[in-house]
């Protein structure tokens, strides 16, 4: 028997001999600890191979009726019952869970549009000088193709097609190969938009936009960490990683561009400026010309483009204050004012003194001089807002641009110069591929991403634009036909029934688990234990580390996170931080043996010869890393909290 298979049974060993251990007799046994029981006996359940959805349903229903039956036997079968509707009627009407199909039928798009291909070919050309250039391309276009699709089953499996022969023939190890792919692979579970984060969203009540605007920089600072160790990891060892040879940098050049780099310069501008002048554009047509000097012109426009909207956002002349508009509201309410005084006064006026009189000349000239303020004030506001509106914008004056803004455009033209001086035509051909392959899904995820963190959108409209993004790319690159739509509608509504049938069978265990009093009894141990807030994150986040063995993100979330979530006001903790780091520490979930399915996904379209402990053994330096972020995350929480407190305070 293989080693995975006894390590697996162990797990389940324990789990069953922990539960009759620690439980009581059945003659004390309480319904909180038959809750328990219920606890472990799914998660054995699920270790054997039963449906998840299934088994929580299952469960939950038999535990619900031993509930009911122990309180009014007649009413337990109905009561059972009604629960269960109840239960799936509230899930279904949760308007989160909608974005979840149309990010998914994103992803399946984007999967058959053929991008990954030309996608990791120019971050590998883009990344020649880099050492370990094709892991840290691996690593980079999985982030960049999971982040867009979010299946990391889809993404682990094309890339182990794709870039893991491509390493073998470098000479790269297995295990660092394998690592490259099944972390990168994984990432497209926490970079938003992910749909784990939706999924802990609806089951935790934490903001789904709150989430996304904090998952980015722990996001993009994971799959830091893992090219940053695969360039240690090449500059110590390069029989690991050998650096690529001078043959594969190789870019081919179109005819035009070796008759410009070879007569004029090999520089872009110098180049394509001089052949456009004089005879020597004679062998070169005018229009390739033309067409390449607008797309090596694209940086500095699109530099251009965003400091000049940064410009005119920050010298924008402050808003004026419509003054008179308020005067004339308050004339009104003057008026209304002194009628009221005129009536009361008439009513209730005072015995004249006559040694007390104003004089006569004093009442005239107050009289005089109250008289334009009263005209002012009778004027209708609708005057004085209409004269404000009819004020031509150019009168006001615009503010001074910061220094900070000036900075700014400094170091940008400073890139700019550097950019250009060594952009040759070489890269001018691997800036046309990744204008092909890289920006467009760069583009399409930040306009998902950016109208859902600037609350333009809600997830569930951000995903309907993904979708229809999806098919745009889909439709350029001629990759859009019967076929394709037919498998991504199929495999999205298998997708979205295996979620939804998740969060009912969560929803009918997590009642069945209350009713019984296993949280009553999980919150007495826990409290009991006179924990501080750092101990009961640390051991939260051991527990969860420790399920990701034996269990998949799903279920950890959707069987555990309602235990935990009830006792983090208790301890004063932000459920949008736990949910952060639980993102994090759910990356292990995949890359944590016996269930680590990106492992099993490498390993079916891997060559013969590579061994499913040699990918085990490439997966463990990559935890490490995950569990060095969390505790990074943890001493530092402003990298996930800063966004959103900047955004939503």
């Amino acid at each position: 028997m293989k080693k995975e298979v006894w390590f697996g049974l162990t797990i389940m060993a324990m789990v069953v001999l922990s539960a009759f251990v620690l439980l009581p007799a059945p003659a004390d046994m309480s319904n909180g600890h038959l809750g328990l029981l219920m606890l472990a006996l799914v998660v054995v359940a699920i270790m054997l191979g039963f449906p998840t959805a299934f088994t929580l349903m299952g469960m939950g229903m038999i535990f619900a009726w031993i509930a009911y039956r122990s309180s009014n036997p007649d009413l337990a079968v109905q009561q059972t019952l009604d629960l269960m509707v109840q239960r799936a009627f509230s899930v279904m009407s949760n308007d989160v869970l909608i974005s979840i199909p149309l990010f998914v039928f994103m992803g399946y798009l984007i999967e058959r549009a053929n991008l990954i291909e030309k996608l990791f070919k120019s971050m590998h050309l883009a990344m020649a000088r880099v050492p370990g250039s094709l892991a840290v391309a691996t690593i980079v276009t999985c982030a960049i193709f999971a982040t867009a699709t979010g299946i990391v089953g889809a993404v682990v499996t094309l890339m182990g097609l794709l870039a893991l022969p491509a390493m073998l023939r470098a000479g790269y190890s297995v295990q660092l190969s394998a690592g490259a792919i099944t972390a990168g692979g994984c990432l497209g579970i926490l970079i938003p938009p992910s749909v784990m984060l939706i999924v802990y969203g609806a089951t935790a009540g934490v903001s789904v936009v709150k989430l996304y605007a904090g998952a980015f920089f722990p996001g993009i600072m994971l799959a830091t960490l893992y090219v940053l160790y695969v360039i240690i990891i090449a500059k110590i060892k390069p029989s690991m990683a050998p650096p690529m040879s001078a043959e594969d940098r190789i870019v081919p050049l179109p005819a035009f561009a070796q008759v410009v780099s070879k007569d004029i310069s090999n520089n872009v501008l110098p180049g394509l400026i001089g052949a456009l002048k004089g005879k020597r554009n004679a062998a070169v047509p005018m229009r390739d010309l033309l067409n390449h000097l607008v797309i090596a012109l694209l940086p500095l426009l699109a530099v251009a483009a965003i400091m000049g909207t940064i410009y005119f956002k920050v010298t924008a002349p402050l808003p004026v204050e419509t003054v008179e508009g308020v005067v004339a509201m308050g004339g009104e309410l003057s008026d209304s004012a002194d009628s009221a005084e005129e009536e009361s006064v008439s009513g209730l006026s005072e015995p004249e003194a006559d040694g007390l009189q104003t004089p006569p000349a004093a009442i005239e000239e107050a009289k005089a001089d109250a008289a334009p303020a009263s005209e002012a004030a009778k004027e209708p506001a609708s005057v004085a807002v209409s004269a404000a509106a009819q004020t031509p914008a150019g009168e006001a004056e615009r503010q001074e641009a910061p220094l900070s803004f000036w900075i700014g455009l400094a170091s940008c033209a400073v890139a700019l110069a550097i950019f250009y001086a060594y952009f040759s035509f070489a890269r001018l051909e691997i800036f046309k591929m990744l204008l092909g392959s890289f920006f467009p899904l760069a583009i399409m995820i930040l306009a998902v991403l950016g109208t859902i963190v600037f609350g333009l959108a809600t997830p569930t409209e951000a995903a309907a634009m993904g979708s229809l993004g999806g098919l745009l790319l889909a439709a350029a690159y001629r990759r859009l036909n019967y076929v394709v739509l037919r498998e991504s509608v199929y495999l999205t509504a298998k997708t979205s029934a295996m979620v939804c049938w998740l969060f009912v069978g969560s929803s009918i265990f997590s009642a069945a688990f209350a009713l019984l009093g296993g949280q009553e009894i999980i919150n007495t141990w826990v409290l009991g234990m006179d924990l501080t807030p750092v101990q009961f994150m640390i051991l939260a986040q051991v527990v969860i580390f420790l399920l990701g063995w034996p269990l998949e993100w799903t279920e950890i979330i959707v069987i555990f996170m309602p235990i935990f979530i009830p006792l983090l006001p208790h301890f004063g903790i932000d459920p949008l931080f736990f949910g952060l780091l639980v993102a994090l520490n759910l990356q292990t979930a995949f890359l944590s043996p016996p269930v680590a399915m990106a492992a099993f996904y490498l390993k079916g379209v891997s060559p013969p010869h590579v061994t499913l402990n040699q990918i085990f053994a490439g997966m463990l330096p990559f935890m490490a890393i995950q569990v060095f972020a969390i505790v990074l995350l943890y001493m530092f929480p402003a990298i996930g909290m800063w966004l959103p407190e900047v955004l939503y305070s």
